[in-house]
Formats: structure tokens, sequence, C-alpha cells
């Protein structure tokens, strides 16, 4: 289960409240990936270059709501304004490898990245994803230069050997600001359409449903039915249309589509495409824009999507777990085992994790899996982790396998408890003892002074 949000936020905060907006509040099964679009984050240089340095806001914003609830940050990507987050569930990470992110500028004639796309990739349980956040360039006469943007976007190259052009991986998400108007018609019949939630009157003079029936590569893409409200232009912190003096025609420029790439390559082949050929399919749960959200000019628009896929992985690199019973009273044993085709490196390391760790540097030490090793057969290895390292509060942690040379966890414990230090929990209670002894001697002395 997957949830996609696109959401340009006008350089404003994060709001107080996501609950809706990613579905937190569904009585269904949680979702087991979030993945997050946003255009015009604030991006003035000073905001920008201190962003590169520590996580933007948003990121952290989006880390802290997700984070206890099991999910981690497998990846992001920045450029300017645009930003794209992907969440993972915990139990998936082992099969999530080959992650790839890229951006390409398109305004201003590039220099500028103030439009263009960001794209996160990846091989999901062995078949390879797409995420493509994209903002394209304003205003009605300007559908031409948005659709040679696309294709710009649509021809980048992911560094790396073997990593496949977007357009030839299994599924390609395409999503964001994209900027596409309702042309033709005037302002009074779109308002007018609008308030009787005919929405269907509009469809065939929308921008983007135009170009597809001229377009060859945008037939590909799919879109689920635009039976919201266009999200574009509001008030500020209400769910009414452009007041301003421009009053801006509604138009649904924050879209969602998608493309199944062996569904494409059969729409060009003649006869049936049997189910048992068919290794990965997407279902759209619903595709929805979120009116309570005012931060900006903008309505968030969410994608939930399932995706079935027939797995080319099912057993994880690497099998980890921790040795006895774990506390910063000695040092602490981790055993694992590797599959026999893993490409082991000398910069391998295990780390200790809280449950609820943000991304994959948040860990609370770590061991060398080549340095920290202390036994070795052919039924597995064995590594060390020093007892001033281990928290001496305990509590519940994970284990993490992180690969050098596949850039990615590879395999993850069972959560553990940590015991808490008795030594120092003992010695903490006789300091206090000891104070609360000395208390009325220093009563009675600073009486005397």
């Amino acid at each position: 289960r997957l949830h996609l949000v696109t959401w340009n936020v006008g350089t404003a905060s994060p709001p107080p409240d996501v609950t809706s907006l990613l579905q937190l509040d569904s009585l269904g099964p949680t979702m087991d990936m979030y993945v997050i679009g946003l255009q015009e984050v604030n991006s003035r240089i000073t905001n920008f270059l201190s962003d590169l340095a520590f996580d933007d806001p948003w990121s952290i914003f989006f880390m802290t709501v997700l984070s206890p609830l099991g999910y981690i940050k497998l990846s992001s990507v920045r450029m300017q304004g645009l930003l794209l987050l992907v969440f993972v569930k915990h139990v998936h990470l082992p099969f999530v490898r080959d992650i790839h992110t890229h951006y390409t500028r398109t305004g201003l004639y590039g220099y500028w990245g103030n439009k263009g796309g960001v794209t996160v990739r990846m091989s999901l349980y062995g078949r390879t994803i797409c995420f493509m956040n994209c903002h394209l360039p304003a205003h009605m006469e300007n559908t031409e230069q948005r659709l040679d943007d696309f294709e710009k976007i649509l021809e980048m190259q992911f560094e790396g050997e073997n990593i496949p052009s977007t357009l030839d991986h299994d599924v390609l998400f395409w999503f964001g600001d994209l900027n596409f108007r309702i042309a033709d018609y005037g302002i009074h019949f779109v308002r007018e359409s609008i308030n009787n939630k005919r929405y269907n009157l509009l469809w065939e003079k929308d921008q983007l449903n135009m170009a597809k029936k001229k377009e060859a590569f945008l037939q590909e893409f799919t879109e689920g039915p635009l039976q919201f409200k266009p999200t574009y232009k509001f008030d500020l912190y209400s769910d009414v249309y452009d007041t301003s003096e421009k009053k801006r025609k509604p138009a649904w420029t924050d879209r969602i589509l998608w493309r199944v790439k062996n569904l494409c390559q059969h729409a060009s082949k003649e006869g049936e495409f049997s189910e048992e050929e068919q290794t990965i399919s997407v279902t759209l749960n619903n595709y929805i824009s979120h009116m309570s959200y005012g931060i900006s000019d903008h309505k968030p628009v969410t994608g939930t999507f399932g995706l079935e896929l027939k797995p080319l992985l099912s057993d994880p690199l690497v099998t980890l777990h921790p040795e006895g019973e774990w506390s910063a009273e000695h040092d602490v044993l981790i055993s694992y085992s590797a599959v026999p085709e893993f490409p082991s490196s000398a910069w391998d390391w295990i780390g200790l994790f809280k449950v609820a760790f943000r991304h994959v540097n948040d860990y609370v030490t770590y061991a060398w899996v080549e340095d920290d090793e202390i036994s070795s057969n052919k039924d597995g290895k064995q590594v060390y982790m020093s007892a001033a390292e281990i928290p001496d509060m305990g509590g519940e942690f994970l284990l993490c396998y992180y690969s050098n040379n596949l850039q990615s966890i590879v395999g993850i414990s069972q959560p553990f408890q940590i015991q808490p230090n008795r030594t120092l929990i003992e010695k903490d209670l006789t300091q206090e003892e000891n104070s609360w002894m000395q208390k009325p001697d220093n009563l009675e002395s600073h009486n005397e002074f």
C-alpha cells in the first residue's frame, strides 16, 4: 500500500497536523510506503544552503510524524524549491535496493532550479520503481513548454551501471504541480461548474487531458478521475477561489499519474495479456484533494495505491540477531549470516537503532563487521559491541546491517530489549540517598550564615 502526496506549499512552514493528509486515522490497513512530493519549499539562498547541511523543516516534520509509527526516511532529494521524500516500513527495508536520486533543472534556462523535476528510483522486491516530482512552467499559454520540459525530465539518466532509464522502470509515478490549466472556458462558467460539482464539464478542456489525446508518450500514463475541485488558486486559509485583482481561473494543476511498463509493451502487441505474465499491477484506491489545508494557494492532492508485485527477492541478503541478554554492564554480541552471493565489504557495518529511528544515519552506535569480528564459521559470524557504547537506560532497539557496496540496509533484526544498567541505577540511588542525608546539614549551615 502506497500513499503519494503532492503539494505546492508556497514557501510556508509545515501545518500543525497532517493526520488526514497522510490518512493516519484510516481504519484500513496501514501504508507500507509514503512518497511525499513538495513544490515551492522555501528556497531563499540562505534557507537552501542551511538545508543542504541539515535536514530542512519539512523533512524533519514528516520524520517526526512518521518515525514513531515505524517508518524510516529511505531517501530524499532536494532541488531548490522541489523536495521528494520516501518513507518505508521497517519490514521492507532489506528488500529495497539500488536507490538512486536525480534532479533536472528546467527553469530560467536551467541555471536556477525553480522549475524542473526531482526523482528517486529503487528496486523493490526485485521490481524497479521510479518516483518523479515535477514543477512545470506556469500560465495558460505555456502548454507546449510544459510538455517539452516533461520530455526533458524523462530523458535524464541515473548515474551508475545497469540502471534503467526512467521509462524502462516497471512502474513510474509522475506527479507534482504540473501547472496545466482549463482552456477556452471563461472564469464564470468554470466557477459555476465547480459550484454545481459538475467537474466533468471541465475535463475535456483540461490541458493535460487534451495533450494526452495528441501526444503518444502521454497516452501511456494513467490518471484517476478528477472528482475533486480544482486545487488552484485559493485565498490563503480558505476554500474560496482567488479574490485578488488577478482572479486566476481555477485549475487542476496538482496531479498524480502512473505508468506500468509491461502494460505499455503489451499495448503495442496483439493478443490478450494473461494474468500469469503480469508481474506487477497498480490499483488506485483513492484520488482526492484535501480542502482543509490552507497554508498556500494550492490544496494538496493524494493518491492511495495498491501495488501487487510478483517478487524476484523473498529472502534478505543478511539475517542478524542479538546474542543473549543485552545491557551496558558487559560487551555484547551480534550474530549474522549472509547469502553466498552477498557482495560484502570491509566498510559494512551493523548499527544499533532505537525502534523509532528516522533514517539510516540515526544510529546509537555501530560495529564494523570486519574490525569487530570475533568468530566466523560456515553458519555465520559474530561481532561485538563495546559495553561503553550501549545505552545505560536500556529500552527497545533493533539492529540493521548496512552494505557499503549496495548503499542500503540489507538486513534488520526483530526489535529487542536492552536492560537498564543496574550498576548505574544503584549508583544513582546511592548518590540520591547521600545528598538527602546531607540536606539538614546544608540547611543548618545556611541558617547559621
